[in-house]
């Protein structure tokens, strides 16, 4: 079976979230089960690509409405990711050191129309083409419904929505973009009178996925306005859980860290990075220490998070430790909060410094309002440290409170100052008890949540939609 994933990110050649974690591994796990897996995404200009080889493997031009474009399919060929990467070099339009902008309409609908025109000239058609959110949403209209596709139309397609408040909007105005097809089908780019990429794809796509069994009920009820629409095309919906990359995340072989460490030697090993961090930035050693590392967004709750972490250091003796950005005005009242004692953040990104705080800290706040799937909580469980979550999407699905039967988290019910707050005194108090914490940091670093099962999902998916 041959599968192609179409994606706008995929680690490590370009990472803004999740997607591109879920997209650089799952290949690979589908290999080892003798899957042929690969990957098409753009071509932009960043570290990964400046510095790797690839091959031409075709050459064309596309139309995008009135504009003719080169562009190029290209190999990588030096490296170790397991899989084949195909990127589209749109010079024009991709070619940029960044991944998204502000209106990306032309440059991920070109994407999408280089790889069709690409994979139109394949001898052989792959088995199962696999997309990814509303930046390659187009694809399974255009393969069932634009003339100069239809020797695709018979090739099933799969849509795995990561994260359904993002959309693709654009007007009906640019409808002339997309290769020319039968006007009176416009109704399936339709959704609230505008062109909607991940409605289509929702639409079209044989099947529908998303990153959690949770997360697929959520929607159904809040889905940024695709309620209706998933409960209609629910029969063809199914939540698979994502998982990790067991070998990119292992504290045995992680050269990110200051000490590498196993089950057995958690407590030496966790108390070397905490060390470094707490040098790092000028926190106590001796206290708990708590952290968060994302977007400072809306949906992951850090607008509340002046206030959270304010209320949370006067009421325990702990220390917190930040790593993200985002929003402007949460930044500011961070940053703001920096002469606070026992607190500190770095604002930006730095993949070695998060890799070192899921290794070091003892508690991982993730109070997020929409969490699809999460794969910091997962992070967290397999370098042994405790996740502390709102129990929604994928957190849902993968923490199980302390107080409940085999329990090895924390959850909250609702992001407020109050419950977060709560849920941090509640981590504070279990810490104490210090043998059944070590405990139960061995017993979450047990815990499997690589992409074995979830692999294997999909190919059972992949199965049915060829019978």
């Amino acid at each position: 079976m041959n599968i192609l994933h179409i994606s706008a990110e995929c680690y490590p050649i370009a990472k803004v979230g999740g997607l591109a974690d879920v997209v650089g591994a799952l290949p690979k796990y589908q290999r080892e089960l003798n899957v042929t897996s690969n990957v098409v995404m753009p071509f932009y200009n960043n570290k990964f690509t400046q510095n790797n080889s690839f091959d031409i493997v075709h050459e064309d031009q596309l139309i995008l409405g009135y504009d003719t474009l080169s562009f190029k399919i290209l190999k990588l060929t030096n490296s170790n990711l397991e899989f084949d990467l195909y990127c589209v070099d749109i010079p024009e339009l991709i070619y940029k050191e960044y991944v998204y902008s502000a209106d990306d309409t032309e440059r991920f609908l070109a994407f999408q129309i280089a790889t069709l025109d690409w994979i139109s000239s394949w001898q052989e058609n792959p088995d199962i083409i696999h997309i990814h959110d509303h930046h390659t949403g187009l694809i399974p209209f255009m393969m069932t419904q634009s003339y100069k596709y239809k020797s695709l139309r018979f090739i099933p397609t799969i849509l795995t929505i990561h994260n359904a408040q993002y959309q693709g909007w654009f007007s009906h105005r640019k409808v002339y973009l997309i290769p020319e097809f039968n006007f009176k089908d416009v109704g399936l780019l339709d959704w609230n009178s505008i062109i909607n990429p991940l409605a289509a794809a929702i639409k079209c796509a044989w099947a529908v996925t998303t990153v959690s069994p949770s997360y697929m009920n959520e929607l159904k009820l809040s889905a940024n306005g695709l309620e209706n629409l998933l409960n209609q095309e629910s029969d063809k919906c199914i939540g698979i859980l994502n998982g990790i990359d067991w070998n990119v995340w292992n504290t045995e072989t992680d050269d990110y860290l200051i000490k590498n460490y196993t089950k057995s030697t958690v407590v030496s090993g966790k108390k070397a990075n905490k060390e470094w961090l707490c040098n790092e930035f000028k926190l106590d050693i001796d206290k708990p220490l708590f952290a968060f590392i994302g977007r400072l967004v809306g949906e992951k709750g850090s607008d509340l998070f002046p206030e959270i972490f304010k209320k949370a250091l006067a009421e325990n003796d702990i220390s917190i430790l930040l790593l993200g950005s985002g929003n402007k005005e949460t930044e500011k009242q961070l940053t703001a909060l920096l002469d606070t004692e026992n607190y500190n953040a770095y604002i930006g990104y730095d993949e070695k410094l998060s890799h070192i705080i899921y290794a070091g800290a003892d508690f991982i706040l993730m109070p997020s309002r929409v969490e699809p799937c999460g794969l910091n909580q997962m992070y967290s469980l397999r370098y042994g440290t405790m996740p502390i979550v709102n129990a929604i999407g994928g957190l849902k699905d993968t923490i199980i409170d302390l107080e409940q039967e085999d329990g090895f988290g924390i959850r909250h019910y609702g992001v407020t100052i109050t419950n977060v707050t709560t849920a941090i005194s509640r981590a504070n108090s279990f810490y104490q008890n210090k043998k059944e914490f070590v405990k139960n940091s061995k017993k979450i670093m047990a815990i499997d949540h690589s992409w074995n099962n979830s692999a294997q999902e999909y190919i059972n998916l992949y199965k049915s939609l060829k019978k």
